[in-house]
Order: C-alpha cells, then sequence, then structure tokens
C-alpha cells in the first residue's frame, strides 16, 4: 500500500478501493469457480485461473491511475485468486477422505495455504528493499503461474458421500438457502472476512504509523501466517470431536478479546506480536470448521458450490474491512474506529454461531 500510494501521490483509499474490488471479485468468482469444479473437476479450472491471476499482479506493476490499478489488482486479481482459491483444493481433498477424517484434511489443507504466507511476507519485504515494489510485483506474478504444473498433482478419486448425487445444484441450492443454520453461518463468515482482509491490508501501515522498527509489519504478518499453521491444524482436530459451531464461536470471540488487548495495551513491537501469535491462532481457524459444517449438513457433493456462497459473504466482509479502513484512516488519522468495529463485530460472530444445528440433513442420515 504506502509504496505504490507514495510513489503516484495517491491518498490509501485508492488502493484500499483496489483491494476491496479484488475480494469482491474473489468472492463472486469462487462461487462460480465452485460450481464449475463441481461439474467439471477442478484442474483446468485452476489453470485459468493461475493465467488471470499472473496477468493481474503484473499488471499492477505497471498501472500509472487508480482505474488502471482497480481493473489490475482489483477485477483481474480478484478472479485470478478466486478461480485458485484453497476452498476449490480443501473441497477436492473432503471428497477423497472418510466424514471422520474431513475436519482434520480441512484444517491441513487451510494450514498448508499458510505456509505461503509464512515464507512470502518477509521475501517480498526484502526485495522490496532491494529492488523496489514494482519489481517485486513482477516477481510474484511468476511465482503464480507455478500453480499450474502443481494442479496435476491433485487427487482424482472418487467421491466418498453419494448420498447428494441425486440432487441437481439448483437443488441444492434452494435446500441449503432455507436452512437456518446456512444462513447463520453465512452471516458469520462475513466477520472472518472483515478481520482478515483489514488486518491483511492495513496492519503494516498500523505499524508504520506507530513508528515501530523497519520489519516490524513484515514480521507480524509472517507470525500471523506461521501460528496459523497450527490454529488451522488445530481446529481441525477440535472439530473430529467436539461442536464446530461451538468451535466457531470461540474463535470469534477470541478473536475480539485480542483486537480489544491490541486497543488497550502500549503500541510497543512486543505488543504487536504477542497480537500477531494470538490472532494468527485465529486466522484461519474458522475455514476448516465452517467448510466441515457444510459438508457435513449438506453432503460433499456440491460442497465448492455452497461453500463458495458462503465464501461470498466473507468477501463482502473483506470488501468493508479493507476500504472502511482506509476510507476511515483519511476522515479520522487513525485506524482505531475500524478495530472497535471489529471488536464488535466479534462478539455479534460469537453469538450468532450458538443456533446452528450442525446435524446432517435427514436425507443424508437415511443414506447411512
Amino acid at each position: 500500500m504506502e509504496p505504490i500510494s507514495f510513489t503516484h501521490g495517491w491518498g490509501r483509499d485508492i488502493f484500499s478501493l483496489a483491494m476491496a474490488i479484488q475480494n469482491i471479485m474473489w468472492g463472486i468468482g469462487v462461487f462460480v469457480a465452485g460450481a464449475i469444479a463441481d461439474r467439471r473437476g477442478p484442474v483446468l479450472v485452476l489453470m485459468f485461473g493461475s493465467l488471470i491471476y499472473a496477468g493481474g499482479v503484473f499488471g499492477m506493476s505497471i498501472a500509472d491511475a487508480p482505474l488502471l490499478l482497480q481493473l489490475t489488482g482489483g477485477l483481474m486479481t480478484g478472479l485470478g485468486v478466486a478461480f485458485t482459491a484453497f476452498s476449490l483444493v480443501i473441497a477436492v481433498m473432503a471428497k477423497v477422505v472418510s466424514p471422520e477424517r474431513r475436519a482434520l484434511v480441512l484444517g491441513l489443507g487451510t494450514a498448508a495455504g499458510s505456509a505461503g504466507q509464512v515464507i512470502f511476507a518477509p521475501i517480498a519485504q526484502g526485495y522490496m528493499q532491494n529492488y523496489g515494489w514494482a519489481a517485486t510485483l513482477v516477481m510474484l506474478a511468476g511465482i503464480v503461474l507455478v500453480i499450474i504444473p502443481l494442479t496435476w498433482c491433485l487427487p482424482r478419486g472418487q467421491v466418498v458421500d453419494d448420498a447428494a448425487n441425486k440432487q441437481s445444484l439448483k437443488e441444492a441450492l434452494s435446500e441449503a438457502l432455507e436452512h437456518r443454520g446456512f444462513i447463520l453461518l453465512t452471516i458469520g463468515f462475513f466477520v472472518c472476512g472483515f478481520h482478515v482482509a483489514f488486518i491483511s491490508v492495513h496492519l503494516p501501515a498500523y505499524v508504520n504509523d506507530l513508528g515501530l522498527a523497519a520489519g516490524t509489519a513484515a514480521a507480524a504478518i509472517s507470525i500471523i501466517g506461521f501460528c496459523n499453521i497450527a490454529g488451522a491444524f488445530g481446529a481441525g482436530l477440535y472439530g473430529q470431536r467436539y461442536s464446530m459451531k461451538n468451535g466457531l464461536s470461540m474463535l470469534y470471540f477470541l478473536r475480539a478479546v485480542a483486537i480489544l488487548g491490541l486497543l488497550l495495551a502500549p503500541k510497543t513491537e512486543i505488543t504487536i506480536m504477542v497480537f500477531s501469535v494470538a490472532m494468527g491462532f485465529l486466522w484461519l481457524s474458522t475455514v476448516p470448521l465452517t467448510t466441515a459444517i457444510v459438508g457435513q449438513v449438506f453432503g460433499i457433493r456440491y460442497l465448492a458450490t455452497l461453500f463458495g456462497f458462503v465464501f461470498l459473504s466473507h468477501q463482502l466482509g473483506s470488501f468493508a474491512g479493507i476500504y472502511l479502513g482506509g476510507y476511515l484512516f483519511d476522515v479520522f488519522g487513525s485506524y482505531d474506529p475500524i478495530w472497535w468495529a471489529g471488536v464488535a463485530l466479534g462478539v455479534a460472530a460469537a453469538i450468532i454461531h450458538l443456533p446452528i444445528n450442525e446435524q446432517p440433513l435427514k436425507r443424508l442420515q437415511a443414506a447411512e
């Protein structure tokens, strides 16, 4: 955000809007990508997504006007992320394991995705310091293309649960939209997107505004990713034994506590590191539990599509968190209003998840 905005003389709202558009396109696109993958398989979807993704990231390096940044970093990159989304991959994982192992495998898949955050945050920071932000974007665009050969490593096993196979996609969507728990889960995932996207985009600028040592921001993002590996795996283990909706409620409440602690504590490097550790364990721990509930309640035939619908809400939250973060900062000169909003939304999400019925539908129980 900061080097691009400084180079072009833009306010933070310009970059924030591009990233907000990216997250909206991610949410819309992943629903479409999930529907295609459920029907045709994920390989071609991921290959197409990799090309669009790389093109969008490269385009950011040459974007010299706000509209061009919004088209490349927003529209193109958002669609690329959608068609290479981890939700497509973990849906494949869910379809080739037994229900008893599903939450654990989803946790492993989510944790694997966090390894990239651990590795590339400090690499990108170091590359920017030595070669500049534009060259860094070109490097990242090239790395995205590695997805193409990796798609051939995806498992191609048969669907374990055939109970939903007789449904059409339209019937599956209608069934889910009439289920109160699915609606509550979708609303709650909005909060996850709000937290994660705001912190991903604005935490580095927030840390730099505090005048802390150079590299603190990159270290914070890397720590979040590192701790999320354990957090996502732990959430998967938890989901194998205990109520997943209660686990989600606890995760959102603890997020609110972590953000409140950041607001009230002295703004030091130690505070940022402690916050990063805490938020890292809670970061994407919601994903395996949310995905597993969808699969447990509705079956896995259309898991990528149904989770894509839930994920659209996540990305609406991402849009709100990113854009409001930049807009409110420009208005008030502080990130405090958006941090307090994060606390309130965390508590609300904790309450929303409690009434969810996570038991399989009767048609699935009858098929057992």
